[in-house]
């Protein structure tokens, strides 16, 4: 059992601790209870969800880079009724906290979106308005910080419960755009969502070259710094708190989001290599609290920021 040291406020919110894991890396729900105990997590932000569902992309949807991997997946899901009847039964069963990841091609099917998450008592959300490999919708409200507002304001119309924001890193000032979402009065930012790449794999047999080209979203290792960057920008330009996302994979990286600004943090790409790793950061964060004589998780973040 955690200890409440690590116990977490965001903007209301309330978590056990700051350990978070990635939409699109953990499931619906109980998918990892093979390997740890799910509800030592803080939360698991769900796989993307959208008013219909979608079969998502047929090409190759995953291929692996020295430093990370590209995904292609097209925002494959069950839908919202189907999420509501079958996985959320499972995740108020087992105690285990969750953010609803929430995606949409149109303004109004977000909005619909809202509406269905706030008619259920859905308590947390976060908004996929960067997803890179979708033909439409996502990514077009993420770069553009009128169009984000107009979105991020129609939704707070509609949802009562917390409302995270996750912005994408491929743009110019990811600070206008975390300014237009607090405006429109989110109550915090996930940063960041997958750069735009591309890998190309060459199989060259007998003079005869096969090749598998995959663009789509690059997470892993090799985007930390970038991360790392945009949430000390988005810090000094709002006062929201904010998520940090993006090649995490130890205890010492958690503390460095921390440094940077970041009030929680969700672990991505690692969950594939490492399926227990998110529960193993919760307990050595506890752990080197005590082990250095800090009082709890916010004694620790002030010391890191001074």
């Amino acid at each position: 059992m955690v200890s409440d040291i690590l116990q977490t406020n965001l903007n209301g919110l309330i978590l056990n601790n700051p350990i978070l894991t990635a939409s699109g890396t953990y499931g619906y729900n109980d998918e990892y209870e093979e390997f740890i105990d799910v509800s030592n997590l803080g939360a698991i932000v769900t796989k993307a969800i959208t008013l219909k569902p979608r079969a998502g992309n047929k090409h190759t949807r995953i291929i692996e880079t020295k430093a990370g991997m590209i995904n292609s997946i097209g925002l494959e899901n069950v839908g919202i009724e189907k999420f509501l009847n079958k996985k959320l039964p499972v995740l108020k069963e087992k105690n285990i906290n969750f953010i609803m990841n929430l995606a949409g091609s149109t303004l109004d099917e977000y909005i619909e979106l809202a509406k269905i998450c706030n008619k259920n008592s859905i308590k947390a959300v976060e908004l996929n308005v960067s997803c890179p490999n979708v033909k439409s919708g996502c990514l077009e409200f993420g770069v553009d910080e009128n169009s984000l507002y107009e979105l991020v304001s129609s939704v707070r119309q509609e949802y009562k419960g917390f409302l995270a924001v996750k912005l994408t890193p491929n743009v110019t000032s990811i600070e206008k755009l975390a300014q237009a979402c607090q405006r429109a009065e989110a109550d915090a930012i996930s940063a960041i969502n997958t750069l735009k790449g591309t890998r190309i794999k060459l199989d060259i047999i007998n003079g005869k070259v096969n090749k598998t080209v995959v663009t789509g979203g690059y997470s892993g290792r090799g985007v930390k710094p970038v991360a790392i960057g945009a949430v000390i920008r988005i810090k000094q330009a709002t006062d929201l708190p904010i998520i940090g996302i993006g090649g995490i994979e130890n205890l010492n990286d958690v503390l460095e989001f921390f440094t940077a600004g970041a009030n929680a943090v969700q672990i991505g790409t690692a969950n594939f290599t490492h399926p227990e790793i998110a529960e193993k950061l919760v307990f050595e964060l506890e752990n080197f609290i005590k082990t250095n004589g800090f009082k709890d998780l916010e004694e620790l973040k002030k010391e890191l920021r001074k």
